[in-house]
């Protein structure tokens, strides 16, 4: 299993972003509530791992492919009958990851399972060109 380090040559802002947990989150208020990922490769697929627990995946998670990223967007309802103290955080979520470079966005499925939704991205193989001969001549 091997660990994907992604850098966006447009800017490091994101990785920046990506430092904030918490208590930090109320320094980014303009942003929606970060879902908390994990990210690998293993049998030549892209697997990323979100928890989302307490949602129905069939109503309340989008996720979107193109132009290089994936975002996962989701939404907590609460259902308050009566006065409680509760630390779930309910509302909207978001993230976009960086696909890898050779990532095959036509190669995408999402399933969810025991609070974590799970997102496979096929990776394409590149054929190595056959080895040329490159003859050497004497100089003169």
């Amino acid at each position: 299993m091997s660990t994907l380090l992604h850098r966006d040559p447009k800017t490091i802002f994101p990785d920046l972003m990506g430092w904030f947990e918490e208590p930090f989150l109320t320094l980014r208020p303009y942003l929606t509530q970060p879902i908390r990922v994990e990210e690998y490769v293993e049998d030549d697929h892209y697997l990323i791992r979100a928890e989302l627990a307490g949602i129905d995946p069939e109503k309340d998670v989008e996720v979107t492919v193109g132009s290089g990223y994936l975002t996962i967007r989701a939404e907590r309802s609460d259902k308050i009958e009566s006065k409680h103290r509760s630390e779930f955080r309910y509302g909207s979520f978001s993230r976009t990851l960086t696909l890898p470079v050779n990532a095959d966005e036509d190669a995408v499925t999402a399933s969810y399972r025991d609070g974590i939704l799970t997102v496979s991205v096929g990776l394409k193989t590149a054929e190595k060109a056959p080895a040329k001969k490159i003859e050497v001549v004497k100089g003169k």
